[in-house]
């Protein structure tokens, strides 16, 4: 299974991105924003989190606008995989490829710890390896992570069993303490916590590990 891990100028996630892909049997290659073309033979590509662009404007709004993200859409229009994990998951907002906006926390504080987030849904290929309603210890590390939607979307989104992770506390504001949402097609997820900094016993928890290692199971065999 390949996968392409894209750096901006800020990304501070991408090399535990990577090593979390490659422990779970990927083969990785590290891609520079500038870059107008993925390898053409990409399953999945992961932008990581940090601090794209100084978080200059709006978060992930630069970074929405490199020439990888064209690239980047046009694989998810072709039914490619991608995953967003914290500015990673701004990163998509802004590109369209998930609705809704990460807002500001509430209390307007940084907030960085390990979290309990619950699994809301098993039907993805992010997700199935994990039991619905299972409690994970995930850290997260966001001072804009408050996910935001209308209350149209939030409908759709829970309809269509698009809520892939909440946080099992209120933890920054999100609309229904969302943490994590997919695509129409289940093939592109968001989510702010980063199951990368849970994959190693030294982690403290390696419940991130099932998420990586499904994913590249499934991708592998498809």
């Amino acid at each position: 299974m390949k996968a392409a891990v894209i750096q901006f100028p800020g990304s501070n996630c991408d090399r535990d991105m990577a090593v979390a892909l490659r422990q779970a049997g990927a083969d990785v290659d590290v891609i520079w924003h500038k870059d107008d073309a993925l390898p053409g033979d990409v399953d999945l590509v992961a932008i990581p989190g940090g601090f794209s662009f100084g978080d200059y404007l709006r978060c992930g709004a630069i970074a929405a606008n490199s020439p990888i993200c064209r690239a980047i859409v046009a694989h998810a229009e072709r039914g490619g995989y991608v995953l967003g994990v914290c500015n990673g998951f701004q990163v998509l907002t802004e590109t369209g490829l998930l609705p809704g906006a990460l807002l500001r926390n509430a209390g307007l504080k940084f907030v960085c710890k390990t979290v309990p987030l619950r699994v809301e849904t098993t039907q993805s290929a992010f997700t199935d390896t994990y039991v619905q309603g299972d409690i994970l210890s995930v850290p997260v590390a966001h001072h804009d992570g408050n996910y935001f939607a209308d209350d149209a979307t939030l409908a759709r989104l829970q309809d269509t069993g698009r809520i892939a992770f909440s946080y099992a506390e209120h933890l920054n504001g999100s609309r229904n303490d969302i943490a994590g949402i997919l695509s129409a097609n289940g093939r592109v997820l968001g989510m702010m916590p980063h199951p990368e900094r849970a994959v190693d016993e030294a982690h403290g928890s390696t419940d991130g590990q099932r998420l990586f290692a499904g994913l590249v199971g499934q991708l592998a065999t498809a």
